[in-house]
C-alpha cells in the first residue's frame, strides 16, 4: 500500500467512536439486510474498513477495560460484568490511553457510557465521587455509570451525579431483597412497565416505565430521559470538539446504543422495520454522521483520527420484550460469524471497525488481524507520545495497519468468552480450549461455545466454524494451547 500524499506534522485528535452490543454484520457496508446505515458506510468508502479486528471479549466491562489500558482483561480478575454500583477497576497508578495522551499535551474527554466502575466501593452518590474517569486519565467526564438497563439511572458530570436535588437523595443497592419496598419494581407492579421485561434480572426498580436491574429510591430531579439520551451525548461530544478544536484532543464517545432497553428518540421511532433495535441503529448511525459534520465543519477533518467500533458482538434476547428477535427477519446481525454477545466463537468479539482520518489513512478494505487493545500504543505513536516498553502491557504497535498503509498485522490474539474463558486465533486459525458448560449462554438463544471437547477452525475456509477440525490436526491443536499457556503466562508489568 502506498502512503497517502499529504504529511501531517501535527499530532492528530483522536475521536473513538464506541458501540454497545453492536455484531459485526449490523451495518450496510458489512453486509445487514434492510437495515440502511448510511453515514457509516460513507465513513467507510472514505476510511480504512476492517475485517478481522477483534475486542478482546464477548462482553462490555472487560472490552472497555481493554481499550482504554491497553491490558488483556484477564490479567485483571475485576473485569467483568459489573454492577452499577461496582467500584472502579483501573488501579490508579495504571497506565491508560487518555492518561498518555494527556501527558503528551492532549485534552481528554469521555462521554456515554462507562462501565468500568465508579468510587472504592459503598459509593455516596449524593456528594464528591473519586475515583472517578477524572482519576484515570480524562480531563473531563459526562457518563452513565453502567448501563442503560442498571440503576441509577442518571448522568455523573465529573464527580457529582447532574442536577441531583439534595432534599432527595440517591440510594441505590444490589441485592437479592428491595430494601426500598415502597418503590415500585417490574415484579410488584408490572401495570405501570411501557416495556416489558424477558428474564428475571431485568426486573426491579422501574425507571420511566422500564424495570432496571438493581434497586433505587430517590434522585427524581436527576433521572435521565432515555429519548434525549442520543442527543444529550451528542451535544456533550459536538462541544468538547469545538472548545477544544485548536487541539490536540482525545475523545472517547461510548455509545448506549443498540444495548437494552432500546428506546429511539421520537425521531428515529419506527424509522427502520426491524422494530427498536433496528431504529436505534439507524439513530446511532445518525450520531456518527452528526460527529463526522461537525469534525468537517470545524475544518479538522485534515487532522483528525476518527475510529468506529463495538465492545462486543450482537444479542437480540437480552432481558425484554421488545420483538427484536421476532422483527429481524433474514438480517444476521453478525453476518457470516458463528455466536454473538457471551460467546467463545468470533461473532462474540469479531467486530465491526473502521478507521476515518481524510489525507493520512488510505482508503481500503484491510485483512490484518488487529484486537482493540492496540489502539493503546498506536496512538501513542501517532501522538508523538513517548510509550516505555513495560508501560504498553499487551498493546503492539500498529499504526501503519490501522491507516491502511500496511497490512502487516499481528501474528496472533487472545480473545475471552464470558467468564474470562480465552481462546487464540494465530494466522486463520482458532483454537477453543474445552470448557465445560451449556451449550446456549443462558436464555439469551447465543450460542456459548462451550464444549467438552478442543475446538479448532480453519477461517480461511470455515469463516463460520462449523467444522471442528481438532481431530484432523492434532499437532496444531497441541501448538495453539502451548501458544494460548505462553501468552497467559507472559508478565507485564503488575496491576497495582
Amino acid at each position: 500500500m502506498s502512503t497517502p500524499a499529504s504529511s501531517h506534522a501535527a499530532p492528530p485528535n483522536f475521536v473513538v467512536i464506541y458501540a454497545d452490543d453492536l455484531g459485526f454484520g449490523d451495518l450496510g457496508v458489512y453486509g445487514a439486510d434492510g437495515l440502511p446505515t448510511p453515514n457509516l458506510d460513507r465513513m467507510a468508502a472514505e476510511g480504512v474498513r476492517f475485517t478481522d479486528c477483534y475486542a478482546t471479549a464477548a462482553t462490555c466491562t472487560p472490552s472497555r477495560y481493554s481499550l482504554l489500558t491497553g491490558r488483556y482483561p484477564w490479567r485483571n480478575p475485576r473485569a467483568k460484568i459489573l454492577a452499577g454500583d461496582a467500584p472502579m477497576i483501573i488501579g490508579a497508578e495504571e497506565k491508560t490511553l487518555p492518561a498518555v495522551l494527556r501527558r503528551a499535551g492532549y485534552a481528554t474527554s469521555v462521554v456515554g457510557k462507562w462501565h468500568i466502575g465508579l468510587g472504592g466501593g459503598n459509593i455516596d452518590w449524593n456528594g464528591d465521587i473519586r475515583p472517578t474517569p477524572l482519576d484515570v486519565g480524562f480531563d473531563e467526564s459526562f457518563i452513565m455509570a453502567a448501563t442503560n438497563d442498571r440503576v441509577p439511572c442518571v448522568y455523573v458530570e465529573g464527580r457529582r451525579v447532574l442536577n441531583l436535588d439534595p432534599k432527595d437523595p440517591l440510594e441505590v443497592y444490589y441485592g437479592e431483597k428491595n430494601p426500598f419496598p415502597e418503590v415500585p419494581t417490574g415484579r410488584t407492579h408490572p401495570e405501570l412497565l411501557t416495556m416489558r421485561h424477558s428474564d428475571q434480572q431485568h426486573f426491579d426498580t422501574i425507571v420511566n416505565g422500564v424495570p432496571r436491574i438493581g434497586f433505587s429510591r430517590g434522585g427524581k430531579a436527576a433521572t435521565w430521559d432515555d429519548t434525549t439520551m442520543t442527543d444529550v451525548f451528542l451535544g456533550r461530544a459536538k462541544d468538547f470538539i469545538t472548545r477544544k478544536k485548536d487541539g490536540p484532543f482525545f475523545l472517547y464517545l461510548a455509545l448506549h446504543q443498540p444495548h437494552v432497553p432500546r428506546i429511539p428518540s421520537p425521531r428515529f421511532k419506527g424509522a427502520s422495520a426491524k422494530g427498536a433495535r433496528g431504529d436505534v441503529i439507524m439513530e446511532l448511525d445518525w450520531m456518527v454522521g452528526e460527529v463526522l459534520a461537525h469534525v468537517k465543519k470545524l475544518g479538522l477533518a485534515e487532522n483528525t483520527v476518527v475510529v468506529f467500533s463495538s465492545d462486543n458482538g450482537p444479542v437480540l434476547i437480552d432481558g425484554y420484550a421488545d420483538q427484536a428477535d421476532e422483527l429481524t427477519g433474514a438480517h444476521r446481525p453478525a453476518g457470516a460469524l458463528r455466536g454473538g454477545k457471551y460467546s467463545l466463537f468470533d461473532g462474540g468479539a469479531r467486530v465491526p471497525t473502521i478507521l476515518w482520518a481524510p489525507g493520512r489513512a488510505r482508503p481500503g478494505v484491510s485483512s490484518a488481524l488487529l484486537s482493540h487493545v492496540d489502539f493503546f500504543a498506536s496512538f501513542a505513536k501517532l501522538a508523538g507520545a513517548p510509550l516505555a516498553e513495560a508501560e504498553r502491557a499487551d498493546s503492539l504497535e500498529m499504526s501503519e495497519v490501522f491507516l491502511g498503509r500496511s497490512e502487516k498485522g499481528r501474528e496472533n490474539l487472545v480473545t475471552e468468552g464470558f467468564g474470562a474463558k480465552t481462546l487464540v486465533r494465530e494466522g486463520n486459525w482458532v483454537y477453543i480450549p474445552a470448557y465445560p458448560g451449556p451449550v446456549l449462554f443462558g436464555d439469551k438463544a447465543v450460542e456459548s461455545g462451550n464444549s467438552s471437547k478442543p475446538q479448532l477452525y480453519d477461517l480461511s475456509v470455515d469463516v463460520g466454524q462449523r467444522t471442528n477440525v481438532a481431530s484432523a490436526h492434532a499437532d496444531r491443536v497441541q501448538a495453539m494451547a502451548a501458544l494460548l499457556a505462553d501468552i497467559r503466562k507472559t508478565q507485564v508489568p503488575a496491576l497495582p
